[in-house]
């Protein structure tokens, strides 16, 4: 995964529509803070119990949704994940 992902990256680059991007570390690494009526509450996991998970992120410029679609097409292959 990690090697498509880099040919997906580059490919972005090569086309200028590269602006940032972010890997994430695991949901067993999450800290969720929380306020609640006035009080705090920090819990150690994730926020939800949900078996997807934001694992990283592209920010692309895209001139249109068509081309917006085509890149998350593009990147969902090289994750092997679907992209939101």
């Amino acid at each position: 995964m990690f090697k498509a992902v880099d040919e997906f990256n580059t490919e972005v680059k090569a086309a200028d529509a590269w602006v940032f991007a972010g890997g994430l570390t695991p949901p067993s690494s999450a800290t969720t803070v929380r306020v609640n009526d006035g009080e705090l509450l920090i819990t150690d996991g994730p926020f939800a119990g949900t078996k997807e998970y934001l694992g990283g992120f592209w920010v692309i410029k895209a001139a249109d949704l068509d081309a917006a679609l085509a890149w998350a097409e593009k990147g969902s292959v090289g994750c092997g994940g679907p992209v939101f």
